[in-house]
């Protein structure tokens, strides 16, 4: 719960106070929240509070400044040091690269077209080392 949920109510509030008008806030929920999760249900409940935040968020009335833009990325598997130690015989083409990433919000961040609606749940799906965005419809 604290690093899901807690850092995006944190975020969410910091947001809230000093986010410029046009500006842009991420959060990170999960592709694996969109379904039940009864092997990590802790998880799912708390990535699934992101994915509501995020939409609650993207409401003029939650506080954010004018014209902001609050979207969530849901990755499946992000390609990071932790993850190739716990998992050192997992299929890292199909993990997300962290550059990816970064160059994504980069790119949502320097121009406001290219950004999502407002309250979308951007799921990252890689295979064979390609990635793609969808969005979820939940």
């Amino acid at each position: 719960m604290k690093q899901s949920l807690w850092t995006s109510f944190i975020s969410c509030r910091l947001a809230a106070l000093f986010l410029s008008k046009d500006g842009l806030l991420v959060l990170t929920g999960a592709a694996s929240a969109i379904k039940p999760s009864p092997g990590m249900i802790g998880y799912g409940v708390a990535k699934s509070a992101v994915h509501h935040l995020t939409k609650n968020m993207a409401l003029p009335e939650s506080g954010l400044p004018e014209h902001a833009t609050v979207v969530a990325i849901l990755p499946v598997m992000l390609d990071t040091k932790a993850n190739r130690q716990s998992i050192p015989d997992g299929d890292i083409s199909s993990w997300t690269p962290l550059k990816f990433v970064s160059d994504l919000v980069f790119d949502w961040a320097a121009e406001k077209i290219k950004r999502p609606n407002s309250g979308s749940l951007i799921q990252l799906i890689t295979a064979d080392n390609k990635t793609v965005l969808e969005t979820c419809d939940r």
